[in-house]
């Protein structure tokens, strides 16, 4: 009973030192001391043996066991929750199953036990989340002695009690509950089945303290080399032992400002103008700003900063310098897009009036009226070419407005052939305008033939000013 409450001490102390989880590739060595008990009755043997199972946990009537550490097992952590361990054991069996009639337990003289173990034991910790818990399962075999008795001989003929061993397959199921990493409390249960008669099949139950050992620290922060993302540095656990060099929660690796305490949604940098831009990104740190400027101020809001803006209080264009642009005429088409930005227009006619005014028909008459034709032909004589590049400029001042084309004729020659002739006149003029740049969509020609003189066709020269064009807005 003594040693017994030395083992609890033992686990207390322990406990309150350590540093959960269990056998693993950063402990991969485990020893475990405490003590066992052996059961020969639930093995479906006959009286005073029983069924299998039968009172697996009547302690008090079955179970042998020494009130002292009785049992002691190394093992070694392999892979995938894989590990391989030797143990050893004795006890003094003095209870020997229960009698059949008065189910009261057999009791016999001492009789030595002494086993030696070797398991495979599979971990069952990732199948589910149990905690702390930690079950397994074991498979194995080992040899086993217990000194003949009156339920166990081997008939050596000797007087004297003698030890009468033989081999075992084991089998195994238990649970550690783990304090900390490396600190546990196991219980086993091991069926060890042996084909003698001598030596009775049986349980064997172990309750002990584990501890897990042999993990590396390289750097001394706590965390094994095995966990340790950074096992050269010193870091903290929340980080697999990589450094928190400045202390705000984010580490180094991750850190784009690693020595200066920063924020998480600045990845680790800081803001010291409040501006919403981090440091490390912020082209003007100690002036508030905004994002779109690189964290740099932009006063009068026209995305333009204040460095580089001319009128740096007044909202411009940056392609103006961050000043505004001038509207010359007042159509509020501001002259860089204004095609006539001395004359007031509209912004549907890129800041042009939409149609030619009184004067700029009167114009167009005039330059038209210049264009002559020899007598009976609509070829355009080379002199009317300025006439005719001054009215195209005239025309697309007004791309908005559509123009007709009239064609006339004196009164030599029938009525029907000048108006054929006045219809080619104008259809020549048009042909000219559309190949120098007017739509030919805004353009129409009609002929008129010699109904419409504006001179006397009496005389050479009236007959010369009726062999003519016009050039009209279309209504």
């Amino acid at each position: 009973m003594k040693n017994l409450k030395r083992l609890a001490l033992s686990i207390m102390l322990v406990v309150s030192v350590a540093n959960v989880n269990a056998q693993d590739d950063n402990n991969p060595w485990q020893i475990t001391v405490g003590v066992n008990a052996v059961d020969v009755y639930p093995v479906g043997e006959d009286s005073p043996q029983g069924e299998l199972f039968n009172e697996f946990y009547n302690v008090e009537g079955h179970w042998n066991f020494v009130p002292s550490l009785s049992s002691i097992s190394v093992s070694k952590y392999l892979t995938d929750n894989f590990s391989f361990g030797v143990s050893g054991s004795f006890n003094i069996i003095e209870k020997w199953g229960s009698d059949n009639v008065t189910n009261e337990t057999v009791s016999i003289e001492e009789l030595k036990y002494y086993a030696l173990d070797a398991t495979v034991k599979y971990s069952l910790r990732d199948l589910a989340n149990f905690g702390n818990f930690e079950p397994f399962l074991g498979l194995g075999g080992g040899y086993t002695w217990i000194e003949e008795g009156p339920y166990n001989s081997n008939n050596t003929g000797s007087s004297a009690s003698a030890l009468v061993g033989a081999g075992t397959v084991n089998g195994t199921a238990g649970v550690s509950y783990w304090f900390s990493d490396n600190i546990g409390f196991t219980y086993q249960a091991t069926y060890k089945h042996s084909f003698q008669d001598y030596l009775t099949k049986h349980f064997q139950h172990n309750v002990g303290l584990s501890i897990n050992f042999g993990g590396t620290d390289t750097d001394g922060d706590g965390v094994y080399d095995k966990k340790d993302a950074c096992p050269e540095v010193p870091g903290l656990a929340e980080f697999n032992g990589c450094p928190d060099s400045d202390g705000d929660g984010i580490q180094d690796s991750e850190d784009a400002c690693p020595q200066v305490a920063g924020l998480a949604e600045f990845n680790g940098c800081a803001d010291t103008d409040g501006d919403g831009v981090s440091d490390d990104k912020d082209s003007c740190p100690s002036e508030a700003g905004v994002a779109a400027l690189n964290g740099c101020p932009d006063s009068d809001n026209d995305g333009v900063a204040n460095a580089d803006d001319k009128c740096p209080n007044e909202a411009g264009d940056a392609a103006n310098g961050g000043c505004p642009w001038p509207d010359t005429d007042g159509d509020s088409v501001l002259d860089k897009d204004d095609e006539c930005p001395n004359e007031a227009g509209t912004v549907a006619n890129n800041g042009c009036p939409e149609a030619p005014n009184e004067d700029v028909q009167a114009q167009l008459t005039s330059y038209a009226r210049t264009i002559n034709f020899a007598t009976g032909k609509s070829d355009i004589q080379e002199a009317a070419n300025e006439t005719l590049q001054a009215i195209v400029a005239i025309l697309k001042e007004y791309p908005k407005a559509n123009f007709v084309v009239e064609g006339h004729t004196d009164s030599t020659a029938s009525e029907q052939f000048n108006q054929k002739l006045s219809e080619e006149r104008a259809a020549t003029v048009v042909g000219f305008l559309t190949a120098n740049g007017v739509d030919a969509s805004r353009l129409s020609s009609i002929g008129f033939g010699e109904n419409s003189p504006i001179a006397s066709n009496d005389t050479s020269e009236g007959r010369a000013t009726n062999r003519r064009v016009e050039v009209k807005l279309a209504n």
